[in-house]
């Protein structure tokens, strides 16, 4: 995480000094109603993370805030706790009182949820909008009368076109995961919504990461907010980061075996593992399963349904791990998560402090793991440097480490059966007989040899070692005709190369450059600000992405749907000249 740290001597106007906040404090102390204060100790929370102690009191007082922390640090509660404590105290109609702001379906359900918790003894209705879900359902409950409504973007927008949303009553908007819904491309959708409010709202926006063009959704949507600026280490109470990074170097065409051997050494819980694209999920979850493993796929092609199941069984440990898309993966909460693996490295930094946030939450352990391939190895830095934490970069374990690794669980699993020593007289009538002819010792060795060989053994196939080499060496090797044109620039060729893509919607379907931006966006490895010009005609719209990603994207949205329709995305066939 972004190390930044608010300190009252030299902090910007409005900042919050966080230099006491490792100082223990109850959610009694901060001012909440006792009704709140009831479902917080039912729930079993004893006392505020460093966020929620940092932000509660001012937006208890009706300040518009900034808060940035580390994602699963308790940002939800930051800000849902103010938010019902301030409904309780105004007259509650038909019309909501807080409008919650949020990128992702699965996000929506999780505050949602947490929302209706924290609520439950003031009677507050809680009503989350968004895509997925059927549309009559969500007109009735908002026809009854609701208070806090959490919402995607695009679909509180449908609402507010349908006149079934009336925000005209609102006190309280909470912009949350605010980095990702820029990422997404729905600036000009927050920037229609937000019209539709009363001027004197009180505004929260919430991000794990704070790139600069968040200053400008702060100047645009907040009046003099107080700013709240944590590092991970702060967020967690004031212990060391929680994760434990790590890359391994994996040479091209190994990384499917590089990643077997990664998880047998790791022998992870749960673990989710992030791809680019939807066919390399499908394609690695295949290979996953045939190498015994239980994976499970997840990415934007899957309805809401089929998500629930995916992740309801890694809940369940009826999978050990779900191979997903950025887009898929929003939202995503585990607890039982204890490993994140970046099959590829991230292109950008705030996607790679997104990825491992997955785990390491509320101060639990997690391990961050990164498949790195020699080319990638400038892009580490570049995560090294803006983040502030150095990621050792490792060579892969040999099978002599994965036959010891195995030993070593198999030692641990023995010592707890007899530990326990439930259920093994049954197998007396197996050992005891041979005993007389062999040693008790002898007989063990070839119980645990059995028990390996049934296990499938291990991967007697080395994968080959790979070397980084410091910028400039073996430059001198090369002749004027080995020197190519070096990519400089992420997803780009030097000269900006661009290629134009045919998208099978325009005007008549109701598409705009939004809605093209943030399927791109969210179903490939491309950002916003990675895609170029768009045209949108009345029956098709053409999309400029760089050169290096143009198959990624076709791929990415084969499957895909924009403003509800299927779509056929191609590079466009230029008439001959």
């Amino acid at each position: 995480m972004v190390a930044i740290t608010a300190e009252s001597h030299d902090a910007p106007e409005g900042a919050i000094d966080t230099a006491d906040l490792g100082t223990a404090v109850a959610f009694g102390d901060l001012g909440l109603r006792p009704e709140l204060l009831k479902a917080l100790s039912d729930l079993g929370y004893e006392e505020p993370t460093p966020i929620q102690r940092a932000a509660i009191p001012p937006l208890l007082e009706g300040a518009d805030v900034v808060g940035q922390a580390a994602t699963g640090t308790g940002k939800t509660a930051a800000f849902s706790l103010p938010v019902l404590h301030r409904i309780a105290d105004l007259d509650r109609g038909t019309e909501p009182s807080a409008l919650v702001l949020v990128p992702t379906r699965e996000l929506a359900a999780q505050v949602c949820e947490a929302m209706y918790r924290y609520g439950h003894h003031l009677g507050v209705r809680v009503v989350p909008v968004y895509g997925g879900q059927p549309m009559g359902r969500q007109l009735r409950s908002l026809e009854s009368g609701v208070d806090v409504v959490v919402a995607t973007p695009g679909r509180a927008l449908d609402h507010l076109s349908r006149g079934s949303l009336d925000l005209s009553k609102l006190r309280m908007v909470v912009l949350d995961e605010a980095d990702e819904m820029l990422d997404m491309g729905f600036a000009e959708d927050i920037d229609a919504i937000l019209d539709r409010t009363p001027d004197d709202r009180q505004t929260m926006l919430f991000s794990a990461t704070m790139p600069p063009r968040i200053a400008g959704m702060v100047r645009r949507y907040l009046r003099e907010p107080r700013r709240i600026e944590l590092s991970r280490a702060e967020s967690t109470n004031g212990h060391s980061a929680s994760i434990t990074q790590t890359a391994y170097l994996v040479p091209r065409g190994h990384k499917p075996a590089a990643l077997g051997r990664i998880l047998d050494i790791e022998a992870p819980e749960a673990t989710v593992v992030f791809c680019r694209t939807r066919e390399e999920v499908d394609r690695l979850t295949e290979t996953m399963n045939g190498r015994g493993y239980r994976a499970e796929a997840l990415h934007g092609g899957m309805d809401q349904n089929q998500r629930n199941r995916v992740v309801g069984r890694l809940r369940a440990g009826t999978a050990d791990l779900v191979v997903a898309t950025d887009v898929a993966a929003r939202g995503l909460d585990i607890d039982q998560l204890t490993h994140v693996v970046n099959y590829d490295v991230p292109s950008a930094p705030e996607v790679y402090v997104h990825r491992i946030g997955r785990v390491g939450r509320a101060g639990r352990e997690g391990s961050a793991i990164t498949l790195v391939e020699p080319r990638e190895h400038r892009m580490i830095k570049t995560i090294e440097r803006v983040t502030g934490h150095t990621i050792p970069v490792r060579k892969l374990p040999t099978v002599a480490d994965l036959r010891a690794r195995r030993l070593e669980l198999t030692r641990t699993a023995l010592r707890e059966a007899l530990v326990k020593a439930e259920d093994l007289d049954g197998y007396r009538a197996v050992v005891e007989p041979l005993t007389e002819e062999f040693d008790v010792v002898e007989i063990a060795l070839a119980a645990v040899k059995l028990a390996h060989e049934a296990a499938g053994g291990t991967d007697e196939n080395e994968i080959p070692d790979v070397e980084l080499r410091p910028r400039g060496e073996g430059r001198a090797r090369r002749g004027p005709k080995d020197r190519g044109p070096r990519d400089t620039r992420r997803g780009k060729r030097p000269d900006g190369g661009m290629t134009r893509l045919f998208v099978s919607l325009g005007r008549r379907a109701g598409v705009r450059p939004q809605d093209l931006v943030g399927a791109i966006a969210g179903e490939s490895r491309l950002r916003g600000k990675d895609v170029g010009a768009i045209e949108i005609a009345d029956k098709f719209s053409l999309v400029d992405v760089p050169d290096a990603a143009a198959d990624d994207v076709i791929t990415a949205l084969r499957d895909s749907s924009i403003k509800g329709r299927k779509v056929i995305v191609r590079r466009e066939r230029r008439a001959a000249r």
